[in-house]
């Protein structure tokens, strides 16, 4: 149910339109105004927005410009999304726009997309948490114009040795390399995959490690709209089974098998 007075972020997946949600589809579909992220977005997923809507390229607009689209025009009783690609929940900005419009007395709500690396990992079949290898991932961007705290730099995160990722990154790729390495933890054997523009038709993947993936990724001159994922469960050498699944593992809902000898 769509509701009167609200502005709704909506997640446009990560490019492929048929990994747009159900509901995201549908509030599209019956959008008035829609302010999609042109430089990021797959413009296949705007044929689902009805004839008459009215559109708009936020990278052509500044703050302000958005915040006074999705408010006059919700005030006026019209439904207005601002439309992000891959998840709100990450490197969106829907902070400020939210914090902003609920001043003004205007309702807020946030559907969620399948974001980026999510697409990314199933395109090369990827599972990102192995058991004996990493069950954690470390979501990043590097650090250029956006500055990050002291305790995030690359260095410092790469200590881990879990599985990374980087989003707004690629054109930073030698940097990114330089700090993994400077981590002590990566070697230059250290598995690395680049997938640009993550399950769109022109997607495009490169495979290497810290020791080429620079090369690589200058050959292909792939400067933007890109994933990096970095780590040991891209290439393992070896994982454990899950436990789960393990015919003499006992949880709430199936008993274990006695082995026997």
């Amino acid at each position: 149910m769509i509701e009167s007075n609200t502005v709704y972020f909506v997640g446009s997946g990560p490019g492929d339109p048929e990994l747009i949600t159900l509901k995201a589809k549908r509030i599209l579909e019956k959008a008035d105004i829609v302010i999609y992220s042109g430089s990021l977005l797959n413009p296949e997923i705007l044929s689902y927005t009805k004839k008459d809507v009215r559109l708009f390229d936020a990278a052509l607009l500044n703050r302000e410009e958005i915040f006074k689209i999705l408010r006059d025009n919700t005030k006026n009783g019209k439904l207005a999304i601002r439309f992000h690609d891959g998840d709100p929940g990450l490197f969106s900005t829907i902070r400020e726009q939210i914090d902003k419009l609920e001043k003004e007395g205007i309702k807020c709500r946030v559907i969620p997309g399948i974001t980026a690396i999510l697409g990314a990992a199933s395109s090369i079949n990827l599972e990102l948490t192995l058991p004996g290898i990493t069950q954690t991932v470390i979501i990043t961007r590097a650090e250029f114009r956006t500055a990050v705290p002291e305790r995030e730099k690359i260095a410092e995160l790469a200590k881990h040795g879990a599985t990374m990722v980087f989003y707004l990154s690629v054109h930073l790729i030698d940097r990114i390399v330089a700090e993994l390495l400077k981590g002590g933890t990566y070697t230059t054997k250290t598995p690395v995959v680049i997938i640009y523009k993550a399950t769109w038709k022109e997607e495009r993947i490169i495979k290497g490690t810290l020791e080429d993936i620079i090369q690589k990724t200058l050959k292909e001159k792939i400067i933007k709209t890109a994933i990096i994922i970095v780590g040991e469960v891209i290439e393992p050498s070896s994982y454990k089974f899950s436990k789960v699944y393990d015919s003499q593992f006992t949880h709430g809902y199936r008993k274990g098998m006695t082995r026997k000898y």
